[in-house]
């Protein structure tokens, strides 16, 4: 089985999809991540990661703005199907 690389978050360039891998903080920060619906396998694509401006992702059909450091903390992998043609459940020929 292969293993997926983990990163943060915060290194993502824009458009990209990925999955949360887990957050590497304490129970604060997990929690208010929670609330927002960030929570282990969510997809999370990042809208802007323009430096030095905002950070704004989208999951759950919201948007959100994230602080770097938060950013910093949001471990990610790679979506499976990013392979696939983009599309779920459809393998490219």
């Amino acid at each position: 089985m292969e293993q997926k690389k983990v990163k943060p978050l915060s290194t993502i360039q824009s458009g990209e999809t990925v999955k949360l891998a887990g957050i590497e903080a304490g129970r604060g920060l997990n929690n208010r991540l929670a609330a927002m619906g960030l929570v282990s396998n969510v997809e999370i694509t990042v809208v802007n990661n323009g430096h030095p401006g905002p950070f704004v992702i989208s999951a759950k059909g919201s948007r959100m703005m994230l602080g770097r450091g938060m950013a910093d903390k949001i471990m990610v992998s790679s979506c499976d199907y990013e392979k696939d043609n983009g599309r779920p459940g459809r393998k490219s020929k």
